[in-house]
């Protein structure tokens, strides 16, 4: 995907999308599954949606979430990476978002220490 070079002051969050999904390098991660957490925020110019009330105008945040738990749950990757990857692809299908930010969580990690959160953040926009 493209380097970021700016993006729009307005954004749609989605914040805490849990997700059950078999995603892991470990064969019992593939097997048993575990849940993912999953942040999005789209930047996109909602100048034109705020000012006729039009939702064509902007990103169904409803679809868009569906559309994002559908891309975590589907096809098993080894790593948190790949899914955040398939999220931003998700969300940048929208013509409307120019930038995406997408934080994968992993709160049941099989790391051996005590921990608060796991998780990949990833950036990308339009080429």
């Amino acid at each position: 995907m493209s380097s970021i070079q700016s993006r729009p002051a307005d954004s749609i969050v989605l914040t805490g999308l849990r997700v059950r999904a078999n995603h892991g390098v470990f064969d019992f991660e593939r097997a048993e599954g575990q849940d993912f957490v999953v942040d999005v925020t789209a930047w996109l110019d909602l100048s034109a949606a705020s000012a006729n009330d039009e939702l064509a105008a902007t990103v169904h945040y409803g679809e868009l979430a569906e559309e994002v738990v559908a891309a975590v749950e589907r096809d098993p990757v080894d790593l948190i990476e790949t899914v955040a990857e398939r999220v931003a692809v998700t969300a940048l299908a929208h013509q409307q978002v120019e930038v995406v930010e997408v934080t994968v969580h992993k709160p049941q990690a099989p790391i051996s220490v005590p921990f608060g959160d796991v998780a990949v953040r990833i950036t990308r926009g339009r080429a």
